[in-house]
């Protein structure tokens, strides 16, 4: 029996727009993971898309149906894996258009994959006391890092006295970060976010708890997540989604839901935080000093750049601490690497001493 691939390799499918679209394309199949398999690979390890992770296992989905895989640690939400239904543990994870990950929260130093192949992620805060400056940077440069489109959605405009002040402070982050202010019910995230939701791109909500990200995703998608209202006393909102899980939508393209996240800790984002903070990077270069810190040395042409009014003096104190809590965690975390290591050399070399001794 000869199977169609088509749906498989988009270069080879006779699709001319007319036709439904097939499980693969609204799961966000794309040539960029087409052209890292062949026919021969298909024929016994079909594509699927891990849409949740649980502690009991990853739950995928492709063209021939859903399937729980085992728990694994290399592979997250979003991401493609080549199927073996027969051996599962050897299924192979799909090389990533994008990861979007953190330093996990405590003090185990280990990295904590959030969401894989993500196009854009649109960072939801409310405007009200959620609004925080500082934690909107981490997240665009945590998205910058991941090669992920950011764009700031900005909710509840319509429970603020002033809502146009978040607006414009939104927009100083960056020139490259669109701002879009919405009402998250109704119409307008529709209308509002159609230039990024397109078919096969996959989206990504992100943004503490009760901003109403799983609001849009309710609208946008018409699933029944629950929701819960802001509490009077801090305008915060209560937990409402528990886990990250792709839902599906009518226009052919996925979008991630994900819980709030309480710690966002940068690690390993330097590129990220230099073109979020591009003219500060720049200017850096420019310092009499290849080591300068931007306190009081003298030829500082960031410090300079203050004093004449062209950098907010706030903003150059959220790029240094970032720049620092980059540093110090990259260097904990190859630190933390190099002892696994060691110690696992010791432990082999132990290993080896009592198999010579029998």
């Amino acid at each position: 029996m000869t199977r169609d691939y088509s749906r498989f390799f988009p270069n080879l499918s006779t699709n001319t727009g007319s036709e439904p679209r097939s499980v693969l394309d609204t799961l966000g199949w794309q040539p960029f993971f087409a052209q890292q398999i062949s026919s021969e690979e298909i024929e016994g390890t079909p594509p699927v898309r891990v849409t949740k992770v649980h502690r009991s296992g990853l739950h995928v989905q492709g063209a021939e149906g859903k399937f729980v895989l085992p728990p694994r640690s290399d592979a997250t939400v979003g991401d493609w894996i080549m199927y073996n239904e027969a051996l599962p543990n050897s299924s192979r994870v799909l090389a990533r258009k994008s990861l979007y990950q953190r330093r996990a929260p405590g003090t185990d130093r280990q990295m904590q994959l959030i969401a894989a192949n993500i196009d854009t992620a649109f960072i939801v805060t409310s405007c009200n006391q959620d609004f925080n400056i500082a934690r909107l940077e981490r997240y665009i440069a945590l998205a910058l890092e991941a090669e992920v489109t950011p764009v700031i959605v900005l909710t509840k405009a319509d429970l603020s006295d002033d809502a146009g002040h978040y607006v414009e402070t939104a927009e100083t982050i960056s020139d490259r970060v669109a701002v879009v202010v919405l009402d998250a019910r109704g119409d307008e995230p529709e209308a509002k976010l159609a230039p990024w939701c397109k078919p096969k791109q996959t989206l990504a909500f992100l943004g503490s708890s009760g901003v109403g990200k799983s609001t849009l995703v309710n609208t946008l998608a018409g699933t029944d997540v629950t929701t819960q209202g802001i509490r009077e006393d801090d305008s915060k909102g209560r937990h409402t989604t528990t886990h990250r899980q792709l839902h599906l939508l009518k226009n052919g393209c996925t979008v991630l839901d994900t819980p709030g996240m309480r710690e966002l800790q940068i690690t390993g984002a330097t590129s990220g935080v230099s073109e979020l903070f591009e003219d500060l990077t720049e200017l850096s270069t420019q310092c009499k000093f290849s080591d300068c810190k931007h306190e009081s040395e003298p030829g500082c042409r960031v410090l300079a750049a203050v004093a004449r009014g062209e950098v907010d003096a706030s903003r150059l104190q959220r790029w240094t601490k970032l720049v620092a809590e980059d540093r110090f965690h990259s260097a904990s975390l190859q630190e933390r690497k190099s002892k696994d290591k060691s110690l696992g050399k010791l432990v082999r070399a132990e290993q080896k001493r009592k198999r010579n001794r029998k």
